[in-house]
């Protein structure tokens, strides 16, 4: 479960217990670091993912307004996300491309070389070279990839749209290795890909990692025989 998910099931929790309410506000980080079990940082992470969802709202100062205040429901928000995941696997393949292209190139762009995200890609890039399960397991891997360059970005929003839109990447790459040539020749390559694109954005050059990124996703697309502008799904 990832950061925001495990704060925003306690939220939900302690909203259906009572013991917190519309306009009350969230513990300390601290405090709900030591109850939830995960560093402040995932606090901190997580309750920026609710702010953009408009779930809370950050204060500042002292008084009545300070604090982080509970503005909404979880469950409300996220199911509006969750609807977003659901409607983007029947997008047309070529719109789930070009939103990646532009969402992803952004982001690889302007993703901070501290990220811990970026130490996630890594493992994942591990974890793609120690396991040979086939392309569903290498492409469910890749998506997670993906998403975690697009969260080195620091948009919350972004992050949060790359997240919604996983699943159909999974599932739409999935589809179309059926008109590859040869897929471990294909995994070979993306393998390559995906660590150039890594240290692109690890050694600061944005640029480049985005001009990698395009390629990367364009040449698969290429090579398993869909034309970019076709509306198959």
């Amino acid at each position: 479960m990832r950061n925001h998910q495990v704060v925003s099931v306690w939220l939900e929790q302690e909203l259906a217990a009572g013991r917190l309410a519309i306009g009350s506000r969230l513990p300390g980080e601290r405090t709900m670091a030591e109850h939830l079990n995960i560093s402040r940082a995932s606090v901190r992470e997580g309750t920026r993912v609710l702010e953009a969802l408009g779930v809370v709202r950050a204060g500042v100062g002292s008084g009545p307004q300070a604090g982080t205040i509970i503005t909404g429901n979880p469950a409300l928000a996220l199911d509006s996300a969750l609807r977003l995941h659901v409607a983007s696997a029947h997008l047309p393949i070529k719109d789930i491309v070009e939103t990646r292209l532009l969402l992803e190139t952004w982001c690889v762009e302007h993703a901070s070389r501290d990220s811990p995200a970026l130490e996630r890609a890594a493992a994942l890039l591990d974890e793609m070279d120690r396991h040979h399960d086939g392309p569903a397991g290498f492409l469910e891997r890749d998506a997670l990839f993906h998403v975690a360059l697009a969260e080195a970005a620091g948009n919350v929003l972004i992050g949060a749209m790359m997240g919604s839109l996983r699943g159909s990447i999974a599932d739409y790459t999935q589809r179309l290795t059926a008109g590859l040539p040869v897929w471990t020749t294909t995994s070979e390559r993306l393998r390559r890909e995906h660590r150039a694109i890594l240290a692109a954005v690890v050694g600061g050059q944005g640029a480049h990692a985005a001009h990698l990124v395009r390629d990367h996703i364009e040449g698969f697309y290429r090579e398993s025989g869909i034309h970019k502008h076709s509306d198959s799904a």
